[in-house]
């Protein structure tokens, strides 16, 4: 018997549901059941899967089933209680697929995604499974409820008339098939960007044509060509994002356009191109939001945001539009004044803007990236800044294991103590991989529950550029902040303590879930934490403050590019989820990107948008289609979070108990701007988040590139 078995009667019920054989049909008995990697082929994740999806739809039809009256235990609790052997398994194939993919896993993960899709419709679109949840929820008023019980209770009501429970049966049926095709296409879609990224690496003959590279570089650079069958030369790769970090050091021009072209134009052509399945993808999505009648795939999507309505996640960036156009016309006048002194005389063009705002930001604010990121090494970022950052706000330590095995030599794990009692597994993945897929994330192993008596498990994923060999492993001062960035996410998992697994850590809406992530991305300026991690690798010497107070006094310059990049990607997905259902799918896609461009205003022709249509992966696979504005939203609500931090004390551990009690461990147990009030005793401003981006004056009055005026 499984989770059904407990299930308060009023007559006999013995549903028969299958046994798994599986090592996920128990807890891992590794310490706070930690998976077992190393016990499982690449070639049975397939079938411990798909028994694991066979098992959890017959513990849901248990208690479809059931014969006695719907009670609040009965359906929903048990319902919490089902799936534990398909969330164990999955959240650790899924974690392999991410970041340790090969063609085994990537035939698994093709083969199961329509699969898993068909059950979440089984399960949301029973009949008799929604007719006892209503039934609870119609008779919500008379019951007795915690806080958590209420929202667990609304959120499954929704989530159920989200997915179609209100349907007719031709319509359901349609749905599943719908359901079905765009979970295929997902997989293939997320799989080919990741193939197109390793193939739009560039060959480079020879040294000269990669000046202003370091030797640490350069090597990385020939091993990575030998690697790949090119002996005697050089091979750059292209990052997950159009921009790409090394295009900042490149001084010749001509490896400057290849290099960026090769970026902005995967995905396009050939094997790997996804044009053909996003404009599919778009097609399905509107006919769905036919089938529940909504003007938009916006309109549907964003049912259970914070911000819920399209036109207020539109007109929120695109109020920031004009101010940011200006500063972008003045920065590209600045940049190509600067091309003017060094005797050349091209038209600024978009692989020359991060070089030459280098130059510009070198000369001015006597700041040089590759100088600063030889204070940034990564286990040190890790232990000695970001560690030291939880243990004075929320009195954690961290222990490293040896025992836990991991599904690579990259990955490192540790036992997460609160003063002195343990609370989670945290597992650290760091480097850039072929078998990887770009960006960085969180995710959890082992989701957090009173209910099921689990502590939560959870594991940071990012994308530094690995080392020459013999190098120490260093990071970028972007890459010092995803890092800071991604151990707020998995804050919000460790720290998660809910009745509920499915509202409990970062389970939580798109623009909610960026909001703690990004919120711990101040602490890593802090000066008291940044002198403990930001040691030469060489030396051991701590910053200078000179560079310290360079990275602060051009915090705000080139705007233009690294806002404006932002949001022309948040609005270009915008663009394609407000979509008339009614209306034909564009059929060239590209043309439809640069058209949105077009109305979207920004100038696009010098800084593209972070993500174009092709690779533009979390609209695609990751869930943030109508969605991407969140990291824009979310932005201004870490700002003036951080804001109140400075103004009540800064980092210290009665603020840290503050930050837990208020929204970081509160998971989704009261609404979000509750939890937002809760924490400052106000509604969010915008201000903070203008004032940071440049875009109005600062109170020294200063604003944009170089002093100039904002227009905002």
């Amino acid at each position: 018997m499984a989770a059904t078995a407990g299930l308060p009667t009023t007559v006999d019920y013995d549903p028969d549901i299958p046994e798994a054989t599986s090592i996920f049909a128990e807890l891992s008995p590794l310490y706070m059941h930690a998976p077992q990697f190393d016990e499982v082929a690449d070639g049975e994740w397939q079938g411990i899967i798909e028994e694991a999806i066979a098992i959890n739809l017959a513990e849901v039809d248990a208690i479809a089933n059931n014969p006695n009256p719907p009670t609040f235990d009965n359906t929903l609790v048990e319902m919490e209680r089902s799936g534990q052997v398909f969330s164990r398994s999955y959240a650790a194939f899924s974690q392999i697929v991410g970041a340790n993919i090969n063609p085994t896993i990537a035939e698994a993960d093709a083969a199961l995604a329509p699969q898993i899709a068909a059950m979440n419709d089984s399960i949301y679109l029973n009949a008799d499974l929604f007719a006892r949840v209503r039934a609870i929820y119609d008779n919500r008023a008379a019951m007795a409820m915690t806080a958590e019980d209420a929202m667990l209770l609304e959120n499954y009501y929704q989530e159920f008339v989200h997915r179609g429970a209100l349907l007719g049966d031709e319509a359901q049926a349609e749905l599943r098939t719908i359901n079905g095709r765009l979970s295929t296409l997902s997989s293939q879609i997320s799989q080919l960007i990741t193939q197109g990224q390793n193939q739009a690496a560039i060959v480079v003959d020879t040294r000269e044509e990669l000046a202003g590279l370091s030797d640490g570089q350069i090597a990385a650079a020939a091993n990575l060509a030998t690697e790949r069958g090119h002996d005697g030369k050089y091979m750059l790769t292209v990052s997950n994002t159009t921009g790409v970090p090394i295009i900042g050091q490149l001084q010749d021009r001509g490896t400057r356009e290849r290099i960026y072209r090769a970026s902005v134009d995967r995905n396009q052509t050939g094997e790997t191109s996804t044009l053909p399945m996003i404009r599919e993808t778009i097609a399905l999505r509107n006919r769905r939001a036919q089938l529940f009648g909504e003007p938009t795939h916006a309109n549907w999507q964003m049912y259970d945001r914070m911000v819920s309505d399209p036109a207020r996640a539109i007109g929120f960036m695109t109020d920031m539009v004009p101010a940011l156009r200006a500063t972008q016309e003045r920065e590209a006048a600045v940049l190509q004044e600067r091309i003017a002194a060094d005797g050349e005389s091209f038209t600024l063009a978009p692989w020359d803007w991060e070089y030459y705002a280098g130059l510009v930001r070198q000369e001015r604010y006597a700041l040089d990236n590759e100088e600063i990121k030889q204070y940034f090494v990564v286990d040190r970022v890790l232990e000695d800044g970001i560690f030291y950052m939880a243990g004075e706000l929320y009195g954690l330590t961290f222990e490293q294991r040896d025992d836990i095995p991991t599904y690579h030599p990259d990955v490192s794990v540790y036992t997460v103590f609160q003063d002195g009692e343990p609370i989670a597994l945290f597992y650290f993945d760091p480097m850039q991989r072929d078998s990887k897929r770009g960006g960085a994330w969180m995710s959890n192993f082992v989701e957090q529950s009173h209910l099921l008596g689990l502590r939560p498990v959870v594991t940071n994923t990012q994308n530094i550029a690995p080392p020459a060999p013999g190098e120490p492993a260093l990071a970028t001062w972007d890459d010092v902040t995803t890092m800071f960035h991604e151990f707020g996410h998995a804050l919000h998992g460790i720290f998660a303590d809910q009745q509920y697994p499915s509202i409990s850590g970062t389970n939580t809406a798109r623009d909610w879930v960026e909001f703690p992530s990004q919120f711990h991305e101040n602490f890593a300026a802090v000066p008291e934490v940044l002198q403990r991690y930001a040691r030469h690798h060489e030396t051991g010497e701590v910053i200078p403050d000179e560079l310290v107070q360079a990275i602060n006094r051009s915090s705000r310059f080139n705007q233009g590019h690294s806002f404006g990049e932002i949001i022309a990607a948040s609005l270009l997905d915008m663009e394609w989820a407000s979509l008339d259902p009614s209306a034909a799918t564009p059929s060239d896609v590209m043309a439809f990107e640069a058209e949105a461009l077009q109305r979207i205003g920004l100038r696009s022709d010098l800084v593209p948008p972070r993500y174009r249509t092709p690779y533009f992966r979390h609209i695609f696979e990751h869930g943030y289609d109508a969605g991407y504005y969140a990291y824009t939203w979310t932005e201004m609500l870490h700002h003036d979070a951080y804001s109140y931090v400075v103004e009540n004390g800064g980092m210290n551990r009665e603020m840290g108990d503050h930050i837990v009690e208020t929204f970081l461990g509160a998971g989704h147990s009261k609404s979000y701007e509750q939890m937002f009030r809760d924490f400052t005793g106000r509604d969010p401003r915008v201000e903070p988040l203008l004032e940071a981006r440049g875009l109005i004056p600062d109170d020294d009055g200063v604003t944009g590139v170089d002093g100039a005026e904002g227009a905002l």
